[in-house]
């Protein structure tokens, strides 16, 4: 039971602990939550101590979607916030429209923060959405880090995504707009059941009775993120213990691997797929059960555009070749978002894969202890068909590579999610 009368604005700030931001952002859709979280941070922090700005994505999937926009900057305007509609231009492709318009919510909003210089970027999901997220993480059959829901705090693309209200329920928010007379807008794709979580929201109302409320749920993520934490801090030290970064991918010693607890090594093994990926989320739990067992049991297998390699004494997970073949740029750009190549005459040329037939080029790519699938994943230097330089591959001719991420990056974000 979420205790009446409480103080919500100290609770909201009480999430921003001891160091506030000097601009912070905030997520406007126009809805029920975002507007309380907008007059709550204006309660909180609108006598100047912190600068105020919010923005509202326009995805343009129905109509009204406008004027809802319009009248979110309306709202912030009254309270003399700054307000900027960001519109979703590219047409949503075939498969989950909801993951689509979600990824493309974040990317819009962050690249608004960073553009006006803003660090911390407030959402406003409430336990109710909390206890959705684990309902259906629980219909996935998720481990420790799905049930642990959404973090209160994370950082994406270089902008912290803050949500002060996942201990705050959505009924608690309606109240405290009423009392102070605000309106807001409904969304009616709310209702629309075709949507997972809105069967989720439906689901709640029948278990609330036998005590599954959403705060009890919105209980058991945070139960769940404590552990995580935990398990999180033992993967560090086992990472630590086995694994380095080679030729842009993360080897572990295979002898220590098949040591490790099953969920630590599930958990070393998501997070060296994802940070080679560069995928925003983990892949799912049970094809990744899989790569875990290929790599335990010696054998390969391919996840997520990265490819598990196994040989006599350790494990290598890299890029799969398929998912950088027709990756292109220029000598000194970003290559795959991974990696740089410098040097030589760099007229004519550009930055390829190596493959399997560059890789037949470089007579002495043995000699670099790299796996030949390792290193048909990384960068050349191809002037048209002819190959001019492989440094990963031990043919530099005058060329060098590097990695965007360090080693010391990687084990650092054993520990960020």
């Amino acid at each position: 039971m979420t205790p009446a009368g409480r103080d919500i604005p100290a609770l909201v700030r009480s999430r921003f602990r001891s160091a506030l931001p000097a601009r912070l952002g905030i997520a406007l859709s126009g809805g029920g939550d975002s507007m309380a979280l907008l007059h709550l941070l204006h309660e909180c922090f609108g006598g100047g101590e912190v600068e105020l700005y919010a923005a509202t994505v326009d995805h343009g999937l129905r109509p009204g979607s406008a004027d809802e926009a319009a009248a979110a900057g309306a709202a912030a305007a009254r309270l003399g916030i700054p307000h900027e509609v960001l519109q979703w231009t590219d047409r949503p492709q075939d498969g989950n429209l909801q993951a689509q318009a979600r990824a493309a919510r974040y990317e819009l909003l962050c690249g608004w923060a960073r553009q006006h210089d803003i660090p911390v970027l407030a959402l406003g999901h409430t336990a109710d959405d909390q206890a959705e997220t684990v309902l259906m993480r629980m219909a996935r059959a998720s481990g420790v880090t799905g049930l642990s829901g959404m973090a209160e705090r994370r950082t994406h693309k270089g902008v912290t995504l803050l949500r002060p209200l996942l201990d705050v329920s959505r009924s608690e928010l309606r109240r405290y707009l009423e009392d102070r007379g605000v309106d807001w807008a409904e969304d009616p794709s709310n209702e629309d059941t075709r949507f997972e979580r809105v069967r989720m929201r439906k689901a709640l109302e029948h278990l609330a009775p036998l005590g599954l409320t959403p705060e009890t749920l919105a209980g058991v993520a945070r139960n769940m993120s404590k552990a995580r934490e935990a398990l999180d801090w033992y993967v560090f030290l086992a990472a630590r213990d086995l694994a380095h970064v080679q030729a842009g991918a993360v080897v572990l010693c295979r002898r220590k691997f098949r040591t490790l607890p099953g969920e630590i090594s599930h958990r070393l093994l998501v997070r060296a797929f994802q940070w080679i990926s560069g995928a925003a989320y983990p892949p799912r739990r049970v094809p990744m059960e899989k790569a875990v067992l290929a790599a335990r049991s010696g054998s390969s297998v391919t996840l997520a555009g990265c490819r598990l390699v196994s040989t006599a004494k350790q494990v290598w997970i890299c890029r799969e070749y398929n998912a950088v073949n027709g990756e292109t740029a220029l000598p000194g750009q970003l290559w795959d978002g991974r990696w740089k190549i410098f040097g030589g005459d760099a007229k004519g040329c550009e930055v390829r894969a190596l493959g399997r037939q560059g890789l037949a080029q470089c007579p002495d790519w043995r000699a670099t202890g790299v796996p030949g699938p390792v290193l048909e994943a990384t960068p050349a230097v191809w002037r048209g068909a002819r190959l001019t330089a492989a440094p990963v591959a031990g043919m530099a001719n005058g060329w060098s590579a590097e990695t965007a991420g360090s080693e010391e990056e990687f084990f650092a974000s054993l520990l960020s999610h």
